[in-house]
């Protein structure tokens, strides 16, 4: 009976996620403007596991989820699962460079940072700590972030898209970006296009 159970629970879920239904846990905010497709939120401080690569955004892509994907399925120090989350975060990091010009960002082999939010139970204190030198926890503070939300495939063409579309609102509207463009994905690559939820988010003043 308990295979049973189980069984239908994963179809169930399988289901859920197909059509974009959303049941993992999120980092919680609360939405203080809605412009259409555009909300400016306050986040609670939540806790993160990331790690970065270099390379272009698909390859990049690849290695930091399978390497996240391997953490939260038990490869830390405790040998403990963690419950997937949403949304999965991503960002190029801005490379130091020489003190004529102290942060420089390439549109070519750089890298690219990516974080899986972890459960609401963990505390940075109390969070797995991972086996794998590559892979960090980090606490997120609390921030006020631009957010513009989108559907179809979350590609380095639409991100760029829509970090503009995201970036002329902003000017537009006179807030002030004190970050750098990065995407969330809420929904497994099976999930059908149109039914996906991506964003693009930017921290403001």
């Amino acid at each position: 009976m308990k295979i049973v159970f189980a069984l239908l629970n994963s179809l169930f879920l399988a289901g859920c996620s197909l059509f974009g239904i959303q049941s993992e846990e999120s980092p919680g905010y609360e939405i203080l403007e809605k412009h259409g497709t555009v909300e400016i939120r306050q986040y609670r401080p939540f806790l993160v596991v990331q790690t970065e690569d270099a390379g272009d955004y698909e390859s990049a892509s690849k290695l930091s989820f399978f390497r996240l994907f391997d953490y939260i399925s038990g490869k830390n120090q405790s040998k403990q699962k963690i419950a997937m989350t949403a949304p999965v975060l991503q960002e190029p990091k801005p490379e130091k460079i020489t003190m004529t010009a102290p942060v420089f960002q390439e549109q070519s082999g750089q890298k690219w940072t990516m974080r899986f939010v972890l459960p609401s139970q963990y505390q940075l204190a109390t969070a797995p700590q991972p086996t794998d030198p590559a892979v960090l926890i980090k606490e997120i503070p609390a921030k006020k972030v631009a957010v513009l939300e989108f559907s179809g495939f979350l590609n380095k063409n639409n991100i760029a898209e829509k970090k503009e579309e995201l970036s002329t609102w902003l000017k537009e509207n006179n807030l002030k970006a004190i970050s750098e463009s990065r995407s969330a994905g809420y929904n497994p690559p099976w999930t059908i296009p149109f039914l996906r939820r991506n964003e693009v988010h930017i921290d403001i003043e």
